[in-house]
């Protein structure tokens, strides 16, 4: 899918229209609702759906990294990697021997 400015798929950008969305969901309320509808999907429309659901998962990800980065709750990583660098223990990732 296309990414907007913002670096996140809109639902439109992969195929569903804001009231199809609205259709299905305001009969829908519980996952396993969703899954058995899921189920029905022709395979073109499944597809549609997986691509709004990753879309989805990777700008929930990508906010919960952001939070967290603000928050200081990945700085331990950075005092890591300076330590490493610092005593010349910084190696790539994956390293050539894994």
């Amino acid at each position: 899918p296309d990414f907007n400015q913002t670096g996140r798929t809109t639902r439109k950008q992969v195929g569903l229209e804001p009231t199809q969305s609205i259709k299905y969901l305001a009969t829908m309320s519980t996952v396993e609702e969703i899954e058995q509808a899921a189920e029905r999907l022709a395979p073109s429309e499944f597809d549609r759906l997986a691509a709004w659901v990753s879309a989805r998962y990777h700008d929930l990800w990508s906010q919960q990294m952001e939070r967290d980065a603000a928050a200081g709750k990945l700085d331990f990583l950075f005092n890591e990697a300076a330590t490493e660098r610092q005593t010349g223990s910084l190696r790539d990732w994956p390293s050539d021997k894994e």
